[in-house]
């Protein structure tokens, strides 16, 4: 197992896949709030209109906002790493050297999502401390309690959308395909953002993490919460399962 962790990780960070996904979504949203909160202190109305919370200059405003940015780009970013993950050995082609291993395929599923976890929590630190900078740069002052509460939620959000994005995983697998876990990604982000319109709340497990951050925690139950972790669980066992039972085909 250790070695396929080491291998999983080897891949991982010496691929631009990891790399750009990262800058993407760290930098990228620093970049936006950044532009954001340029926009809105020049005053200008249509951007002053579409922030609506957001606009606010300080460190409440900064925290919804980076709430709705990671929201929408955190399953995005997360779905991309995880797609290629599972299915790099199908494009490029080398999976029929995994059944040579004495590692089995169900361990080296495992090794991947721990691997793809440990990013994901790595991205959720280095936001929060990208954030944390940011509002300082931006003269906000020192945070108190309710600010680092927000930080805290911000992090736990990045967590929560990593593991939301299990099933792209699965779908890598079944079919086999990077493009498959691409349009999974796409399909989740598409869910999520129709489930959130259409009032289903915390009961959509997709839409859950966003609408608990961006309420502080009051718009979601635990139990809610529990689901959404749930599903993402059970969407990593299947792609485990699958990954346990491959066989050589064409």
């Amino acid at each position: 197992m250790n070695a396929a962790l080491r291998a999983e990780a080897t891949k991982l960070r010496r691929s631009p896949v990891g790399l750009i996904a990262t800058v993407a979504l760290v930098g990228g949203t620093i970049a936006v709030l950044g532009g954001i909160t340029a926009a809105v202190a020049g005053g200008d109305p249509a951007m002053i209109a579409k922030a609506g919370p957001a606009a606010a200059l300080d460190w409440t405003g900064l925290l919804s906002g980076a709430g709705q940015v990671t929201a929408a780009a955190g399953m995005l970013g997360c779905g991309t790493v995880l797609a290629w993950l599972f299915a790099r050995e199908f494009t490029d082609g080398t999976i029929v050297g995994l059944f040579a291993l004495p590692v089995t395929r169900g361990r080296i599923a495992l090794a991947k999502l721990a691997v793809y976890a440990c990013w994901v929590a790595l991205v959720g630190v280095a936001l929060t401390s990208g954030l944390l900078a940011l509002g300082l740069a931006l003269g906000y002052g020192a945070p108190d309690r309710a600010v680092w509460a927000g930080l805290a939620r911000l992090c736990v959000l990045v967590l929560l959308t990593g593991a939301m994005t299990t099933p792209v995983a699965l779908a890598a697998t079944a079919a086999r395909s990077l493009l498959a876990g691409v349009g999974c990604t796409v399909g989740l982000v598409v869910v999520a953002q129709v489930g959130a319109l259409a009032g289903a709340g915390g009961w959509m497990p997709l839409a859950a993490p966003a609408l608990w951050a961006a309420s502080g925690g009051t718009a979601v139950t635990t139990p809610q919460l529990a689901l959404a972790v749930a599903v993402g669980a059970a969407a990593a066992a299947a792609a485990w399962w699958t990954w346990s039972r491959l066989t050589c085909r064409r």
